[in-house]
């Protein structure tokens, strides 16, 4: 396989094939807090978690679709980014003991989103908006 193929053909396949599987595992912090599905107890409404819940809920399903995908991942970026700030980073200077390391994770693979877009298989893309 050639250079240019991996580039041309499956670089965009490959982008569409991370933003769909890190969307999915986001979704499922949103299902636990909103939903309380698979196991979890429901913040109260409007506090700090319920909205980080509504944002990776509903901000994770519009990147499975790719719909948006730069100015919601540019919305879930910083909130994540506030996320381990507020949240891990006062308990340890290093990630691995604080528990933020998916934060940061999540975070610059959005910002990377932000750049790149959906991919090629992505709403966005069909509709011409990957531009």
């Amino acid at each position: 396989m050639k250079t240019t193929s991996l580039e041309s053909v499956w670089a965009p396949r490959l982008l569409s094939v991370l933003r769909i599987v890190a969307a999915l595992i986001f979704m499922a912090h949103g299902t636990q807090k909103i939903l309380g599905f698979p196991a979890g107890a429901s913040p109260e409404m409007f506090s700090l978690s319920w909205i980080a819940g509504v944002l990776e809920l509903f901000g994770g399903a519009l990147l499975v679709l790719g719909l948006f995908v730069r100015p919601v991942a540019f919305v879930l970026s910083g909130m994540m980014a506030v996320a381990y700030w507020v949240a891990h980073a006062p308990k340890s200077f290093f990630p691995v003991l604080n528990g933020g390391d998916a934060a940061i994770l999540y975070c610059f693979v959005f910002l990377y989103f932000v750049a790149a877009g959906g991919g090629a298989w992505s709403l966005d893309n069909l509709l011409g908006r990957s531009r």
